[in-house]
């Protein structure tokens, strides 16, 4: 390092800071990584696609919405 008067040259001190900006920049911003799913889907979007796609029938869909809207989570093992 080069010393000026006890100082860093204007110039050094200024490539920290762009290296440090570019370094933050990298780790802070979201990649969007091709085939991984942005959004989490809920339970209703998953019951919805089901049925638009025929693989459950109208009252399935309306007997899982109701379970799901429940206030009372019911035990399965019982």
């Amino acid at each position: 390092m080069h010393y000026y008067d006890g100082s860093f040259g204007g110039m050094h001190l200024i490539w920290w800071f762009i290296w440090i900006i570019f370094i933050v920049w990298i780790f802070l911003i979201p990649i969007d990584i091709p085939y991984q799913k942005s959004k989490r889907e809920s339970p209703q979007d998953i019951l919805n696609k089901r049925f638009a796609k025929g693989e459950i029938s109208k009252e399935e869909l309306e007997e899982s919405k109701n379970i799901l809207n429940s206030d009372s989570p019911k035990n399965i093992n019982s």
